[in-house]
């Protein structure tokens, strides 16, 4: 509320599924009531994060007492419901099957024809380095590339006419495989950031913050433009493409200002 009053251009993208649970709790207030509190204190979106996959089998391997499905389902329809939108994200690559990939696609299709609410799909892989998990012998590494194409591109497919803004992870791929998912489906090369603590310490090995020219440069290299844009996939300003390139994003004009994670060149 502070912020908004002081910086009422700012888009506030904040507090996962897994915060709104706890929070909600706390104060004892129901999804939608506490989810309006938000909102009409400055709250423009919701980051779709928890998601990992929808599937409680899964999740009890996974994230043991972190939000189950039906809580990640509920927080998110309600958000869309109060005028909240959201971002939707898939975590890949550790002890889930295709089945499970595809029925947590399935799920997001599904919430996006019934609320249109999603911004964007954010798939992220599994970095396994520094987790219990691959201690443990659960999870295998799997290399970089071949998975990740495959997931881009069904998420593309999948998604296709319901979400139309797939989001590459240069956190957990590296900016060169990033690059390369621009021509496997993706459309945004998500934000230069300027701090990230969760990939680093599970063993992320791409760092935190990558200037905004490397962006343009690599969105070049693929015969693409970028574009700044806003959380919601307003663009900023726009760049003539050179040689007939397209760019990364082309959400409609807007003179809108944001600061939230998740966003950037697009």
């Amino acid at each position: 509320d502070a912020m908004k009053r002081a910086f009422p251009e700012i888009h506030i993208h904040a507090f996962s599924p897994m915060e709104i649970m706890y929070g909600a709790k706390r104060v004892r207030m129901d999804y939608p009531e506490y989810i309006t509190m938000l909102k009409e204190h400055g709250l423009g979106s919701i980051p779709g994060t928890a998601a990992e996959i929808l599937d409680d089998g899964v999740r009890e391997i996974l994230s043991h007492k972190k939000v189950d499905v039906a809580a990640w389902v509920e927080i998110i329809t309600t958000a869309h419901a109060v005028g909240v939108p959201t971002t939707s994200t898939v975590m890949y690559g550790h002890v889930e099957s295709p089945q499970h990939v595809v029925n947590h696609l399935d799920l997001l299709r599904t919430i996006q024809k019934q609320t249109h609410g999603f911004t964007e799909f954010v798939p992220l892989r599994f970095i396994h380095q520094n987790t219990m998990l691959y201690r443990k012998g659960l999870v295998s590494p799997v290399d970089r590339g071949q998975l990740d194409f495959q997931m881009y591109a069904t998420s593309r497919l999948f998604l296709r006419g319901q979400i139309d803004n797939i989001q590459t992870s240069w956190v957990k791929c590296g900016i060169d495989l990033a690059a390369l998912t621009l021509k496997a489906g993706c459309n945004d090369l998500s934000g230069t950031l300027m701090e990230e603590s969760i990939t680093a310490q599970a063993g992320g090995d791409s760092g935190e913050f990558i200037p905004v020219d490397v962006f343009e440069e690599k969105a070049r290299e693929m015969g693409r433009v970028a574009v700044e844009r806003t959380t919601l996939y307003k663009k900023l300003y726009g760049k003539k493409a050179p040689n007939g390139a397209r760019p990364i994003a082309n959400p409609p004009t807007s003179a809108d200002n944001h600061a939230s994670g998740g966003s950037g060149c697009g």
